[in-house]
C-alpha cells in the first residue's frame, strides 16, 4: 500500500459515513432488451451489451412500476456496471455502481451490492476517501444486508494496522444505533478482534465475544465467539471461565438434535478442549475422562476421535486405572491403526495384562 493511501485511510476511517432475488419454481421471462444484453455480452460484444443494458433501463424509476419491473431494472443497472468493470473501464464502473441507489430508489439488495462493489473498486484504484464513503454507507444505510458485514470486514482488514484506535472508536460509535440490525454482530466481532490483537486487551475482547451469543443469539458468529471466549479464558488463566463457555457451546448440540438441522464446526474441538481444561487446569480427572469418552460417542466421524482416545488413555493412567487405560488404547488402535498416537497406544497395550 502506498504512503498516500495510508495517510488517506487514516483520514477517512472516521468519516460519517448479488442482487438477492427469491428463487421460484419458474422465473418470468426477461424483458427483450435485458435478454439481448446478456446475449451480446456472452458473444463478446461489449458495446452492444452496454447499449442493450441502457435501453433496458428506460422507464426505470417511473411511478407505478411493479416489483418484477424494479428487479429487472436493478439487473440492468448492475449488469452495466459489472460489464464496465470486466472491460477494465474502472472509473466508469465505479460511477455506475455508485449511481445504483439513486437509480433504484434505494432498493436494499442491489443498492447494498452496488455500493460494496464501488467501495472495493475505489479502494483498489487508490481512491480511498471515496471507497470509505461507499463502504460506510453500506453499513449505515443497509445494515440488514449481508454486504454490510462484508464492508465491515473489508474496512477492518485494510485499516487495522494503520490507526486501530480511530477504527475502534468509529465501530464503537456505530454499534448503539445498529444494535438491532443484522450487522450488529459483525461490529461486535470486529471490536473484539481489534481489542485482542491491536489494543492488547484480551479481557475486553472476551467481554465483546460474550455479547454476541447473549445479545444476538441468532448470529452465525455465536459459536465462534464462544470458542474464542473460551480460548481467551484459558490464556488468561481462567479455566472455570473456559469450561463455562465450552459447555455453553456444547449445549448447542442438544438444541441441534431437537431441531435436526445445525451442528457447529466447533463442537468436537470444544469437547476435546473441555477434557484438557478439566484435567490440566482444574485437576478434575473423572470429569476429564468423561469428556474425552464423550467425543467418540457423540462425534464418531470426527478427525479428533484418536486425539480423544489418546487423551483418555493418558487421563486413565493418571487416575491409576490401568484397565480403563488399556481399554482406551485398544479402542484407539482399532479405530485407526495408523494414527500418530498408535505407537504410544501400543506401548500401553504391551504393559496390559
Amino acid at each position: 500500500m502506498s504512503m498516500r493511501r495510508h495517510l488517506a485511510v487514516v483520514h477517512v476511517i472516521g468519516l460519517a459515513s448479488g442482487l438477492g432475488l427469491a428463487a421460484a419454481c419458474s422465473a418470468p421471462a426477461l424483458p427483450a432488451e435485458l435478454s439481448l444484453a446478456y446475449e451480446r455480452e456472452a458473444a463478446g460484444d461489449t458495446e452492444g451489451a452496454l447499449a442493450a443494458f441502457r435501453k433496458a433501463q428506460v422507464g426505470c424509476g417511473e411511478p407505478g412500476t411493479t416489483r418484477l419491473q424494479r428487479e429487472d431494472c436493478a439487473r440492468a443497472f448492475l449488469g452495466e456496471a459489472e460489464l464496465l468493470e470486466r472491460d477494465g473501464r474502472t472509473d466508469e464502473a465505479i460511477a455506475a455502481f455508485a449511481a445504483v441507489p439513486d437509480r433504484t430508489g434505494g432498493a436494499p439488495p442491489p443498492s447494498a451490492q452496488a455500493l460494496w462493489r464501488a467501495g472495493r473498486l475505489a479502494y483498489d484504484t487508490d481512491r480511498v476517501p471515496e471507497a470509505a464513503g461507499f463502504l460506510w454507507r453500506v453499513v449505515t444505510e443497509y445494515p440488514d444486508e449481508a454486504f454490510a458485514g462484508d464492508a465491515v470486514a473489508f474496512v477492518v482488514t485494510r485499516t487495522r494496522a494503520i490507526d486501530a484506535p480511530t477504527l475502534w472508536k468509529r465501530l464503537s460509535d456505530l454499534y448503539p444505533g445498529l444494535d438491532h440490525t443484522a450487522v450488529a454482530d459483525n461490529l461486535l466481532w470486529a471490536l473484539a478482534d481489534l481489542a485482542e490483537h491491536e489494543l492488547a486487551d484480551p479481557l475486553a475482547a472476551r467481554e465483546l465475544y460474550d455479547r454476541i451469543p447473549r445479545d444476538h443469539p441468532g448470529s452465525g458468529l455465536r459459536d465462534d465467539a464462544r470458542w474464542n471466549g473460551a480460548r481467551i479464558s484459558r490464556a488468561t488463566e481462567d479455566p472455570r471461565g473456559a469450561v463455562e463457555r465450552l459447555r455453553a457451546l456444547l449445549a448447542t448440540r442438544e438444541v441441534s438434535l431437537g431441531a435436526g438441522s445445525y451442528f457447529s464446526v466447533w463442537l468436537d474441538d470444544a469437547q476435546l478442549e473441555l477434557g484438557r481444561v478439566l484435567r490440566d487446569e482444574l485437576k478434575d480427572l473423572p470429569a476429564a475422562a468423561a469428556a474425552f469418552t464423550e467425543l467418540p460417542a457423540d462425534y464418531p466421524r470426527s478427525i479428533l476421535v484418536d486425539d480423544a482416545l489418546d487423551e483418555l488413555t493418558t487421563t486413565e493412567l493418571a487416575r491409576g486405572d490401568t484397565r480403563a487405560a488399556c481399554s482406551a488404547a485398544a479402542r484407539l488402535l482399532k479405530h485407526d491403526p495408523e494414527s500418530r498416537f498408535a505407537p504410544r497406544a501400543k506401548d500401553v497395550r504391551s504393559a496390559c495384562p
